[in-house]
């Protein structure tokens, strides 16, 4: 289990690249163009075929030169050649060359033209509907019969190693005995009024249980900044149930532990029409349906904190911090629309008014009755240990078997998840069918490919925190990527835009691999831009309803992505020295030293020097440089070179974990992309304090988290320059 009581997100330093192209193409794909939104932890220069491939594959025109920090260089150097017909080509690559290594007796080329030929739609569309037939939740008859399905299929497609790996887990689910409830109260407590909830197997897994009854207050979509509003306006949230919007930026568990920090009793959590679509005519929620989410602000289970849950392992009685300490559950836009109709107090600010019909939005705390009635809520869910099955199958690597490249995908869904898990698993068994074949029919893999289905990601990814956590000590060593394909096709897009680069999220299926294993992790999905797929997480995530907004062409589209990851696995196990970029990190502690530089006056002042940092900048930058330099110039012939340089960038993620905290309470320990005070995103915001409000500066803080950051830059730069005589100054 991974847990965390920090909301700090890696957003401040991570950026977006929006391409607009304005012609308009056909392809074979589909009549319209798709929105690639790529979430990255690790700097894969590989990456740069996903720009390529995206523009190849769905027939986009566009030359696109930049580079892209914190994700991918899209190209090494100024873009020299843009062919015809919308393709591009690599800067150092010249016309016709494709990269066409020799390994295993083919050419990368036909590598390539070798996958699109044994991809196919079909098999992507059928498992879809097959996975999603049913709900099929963890622990349930349902999922175990899937479990064993896709176990068999990895069977049956002759791979060299198929295995499952188990895992005791703890779990909440509803209880059968009593529905989760809300009512109105008048002061004694007695019930005026129950409200139905519309759906009543909707809930928030881990939520506190018990009941809260107070007053009622609108705070929009529970973000810090909301809730800093209402303390400048005066509201106080404490002991009230608050009722907040889906989305804004922040997961259900983040929602919650602001609400809890706030004060406040309780919180309900609603799909807002100005949020998600919600006309059925339209391909929209229904205004009755709920949706659900677990609000464990962490990852994996939450009653092993920072151990494996291997075979009943007795470990000392504790439970992670990132549990809520007040009941939250989820409610339809109609039982939302009921009870802020009801509310009176204080008019919204600008930008909080959604579209709930007969709303008028305020911010309560009190109802427009005047029998001073309160609200109350009831959750009842119950903790179940759960025995959870990751199914994993290999072909493994000709050459470097014991480095890995990673596909996964989640297998469980509360609903029938046709995208939460239909969508990911029926492109990773696809993937498996495909390379198996490949290899086959005389195709060599370098390094070994591994297929994972995870159990129990609707629960914060427990099936993968938990194996992460069980190979912990080797995983860095071994891991060169991990893909997650968890939501890989959400919708289409009449748009002609992508979205490269976005941070990734902690309910990201890759989150964990980076933020607390140090491996390289990427997720990737096709996703409408104007208008959100709306189903998730509801019992209307249905196989028909996603054709319905693809228009039919789920297995064309499941392909493309498809074929988008398999071409950037078959770089990263074809190429001698794997296609990563290291200096990427270089700019963006160039970026912190300027801010820095900013408040240089005010740091001396409080004698605080940057130096040390500036210092550590310069050594990691001249580190990366110089490898890039010796990798660009090797001999990709001699495999001993080969083998220390890839090892070398394999650890640059891991070399990014904080040293200095622990893993036990502060699991999310990389500097740039983890949660807590150590992170470079942490820093900065305490770093504004100086200008913004110089009160709430915390002088001894700072200076501890920015020597956190510093050694941990220096640690990285230090072990990125490789022998100790290349670290110091040798005369």
């Amino acid at each position: 289990m991974f847990t965390t009581g920090n909301t700090h997100t890696v957003s401040h330093h991570s950026y977006s690249l929006l391409v607009t192209h304005t012609h308009t193409h056909t392809h074979t794909v589909s009549q319209h163009s798709y929105s690639l939104q790529e979430t990255h932890t690790h700097c894969l220069s590989t990456f740069a075929m996903l720009a390529w491939l995206a523009l190849r594959v769905l027939g986009l025109g566009l030359c696109l030169c930049a580079a892209f920090l914190l994700g991918y260089v899209a190209f090494r150097g100024s873009c020299h050649y843009c062919g015809v017909e919308g393709e591009m080509v690599p800067a150092e690559d010249k016309p016709g060359t494709d990269h066409d290594n020799l390994v295993g007796g083919m050419y990368l080329g036909e590598l390539r033209d070798m996958l699109k030929k044994y991809l196919q739609d079909e098999k992507i569309e059928s498992t879809v509907r097959r996975v999603s037939r049913t709900t099929h939740p963890s622990g349930s008859s349902e999922g175990t019969t899937l479990a064993a399905e896709i176990l068999e299929t990895f069977k049956d497609l002759h791979m060299d190693h198929t295995w499952t790996d188990s895992h005791y887990a703890t779990l909440q689910f509803p209880s059968r005995i009593q529905r989760n409830s809300l009512w109105m109260v008048d002061l004694q407590g007695e019930v005026l009024e129950e409200i139905p909830l519309e759906d009543p197997d909707s809930y928030c897994a881990y939520s506190a249980t018990g009941t809260a009854t107070g007053g009622m207050v609108y705070v929009n979509y529970g973000r810090q900044q909301d809730f800093d509003w209402l303390q400048s306006a005066g509201v106080s949230v404490v002991g009230c149930v608050v009722v907040m919007r889906v989305g804004g930026g922040v997961s259900y568990a983040e929602k919650v532990l602001l609400a809890q920090k706030a004060g406040a009793g309780g919180a309900l959590i609603y799909p807002d029409p100005a949020d998600i679509p919600q006309d059925p005519r339209r391909l929209g929620l229904n205004s009755y349906t709920a949706i659900s989410e677990h609000v464990h602000l962490g990852s994996g289970d939450p009653f092993t904190p920072g151990f494996p849950s291997f075979n009943h392992t007795q470990f000392p009685p504790t439970q992670s911090s990132g549990l809520p300490v007040i009941p939250a559950q989820p409610i339809s836009a109609n039982v939302a629309s009921k009870l802020l109709s009801q509310l009176t107090g204080p008019v919204c600010p600008r930008g909080w008014q959604g579209r709930l019909p007969y709303v008028r939005c305020v911010l309560g705390r009190g109802f427009t009755s005047a029998d001073g009635r309160r609200i109350r809520m009831g959750v009842y869910n119950t903790m179940t240990p759960v025995l959870l099955n990751n199914i994993f199958s290999s072909l493994e690597g000709r050459i470097e078997p014991d480095q890995y490249i990673i596909m996964g995908a989640q297998r469980d869904a509360w609903g029938p998840g046709a995208v939460k898990a239909g969508v990911g698993t029926a492109i990773l068994l696809e993937l498996a069918r495909t390379f198996s074949n490949m290899v086959q029919n005389g195709f060599y893999p370098r390094r070994s490919l591994l297929f994972v289905s995870w159990d129990a990601g609707d629960f914060g990814n427990v099936g993968a925190t938990e194996w992460l956590e069980g190979y912990l000590s080797m995983l860095h060593l071994k891991a060169v990527a991990y893909f997650s394909l968890d939501q890989a096709v959400m919708g289409k897009t009449k748009s002609h835009s992508i979205t490269f680069i976005k941070p990734l999220y902690l309910n990201s299926g890759a989150y964990s691999f980076t933020a607390f294993g140090g491996v390289p992790a990427m997720e990737l999905r096709f996703n409408e831009d104007s208008r959100p797929y709306p189903f998730v997480n509801t019992p209307l995530d249905t196989s028909g309803r996603l054709q319905e907004v693809l228009g039919g062409r789920l297995g064309v589209v499941g392909r493309s992505l498809g074929e988008l990851v398999g071409l950037m696995v078959l770089r990263l196990a074809h190429d001698h020295i794997l296609p990563l970029r290291i200096t990427t990190y270089s700019h963006t502690a160039l970026q912190f030293s300027a801010q820095l530089n900013k408040h240089s006056a005010e740091l001396q002042a409080r004698g605080l020097s940057p130096q040390w940092v500036f210092s550590a900048r310069g050594d990691y930058s001249r580190a990366a440089e110089t490898l890039q330099e010796a990798i660009l110039n090797s001999d990709v012939q001699d495999e001993t070179m080969t083998r220390i340089y890839n090892t070398r960038m394999m650890r640059v993620e891991y070399y990014f974990l904080s040293q200095y905290v622990s893993v036990v309470e502060t699991p999310f320990r990389h500097v740039l992309h983890g949660r807590g005070e150590h992170t470079l995103s942490a820093l900065t915001e305490h770093l504004s304090l100086l200008t913004s409000d110089p009160r709430r500066f915390n002088e001894a803080l700072f200076r501890r988290q920015l020597a956190l950051f510093t050694w941990t830059l220096q640690g990285a730069a230090n072990a990125l320059s490789g022998d100790i005589w290349n670290i110091d100054n040798v005369f």
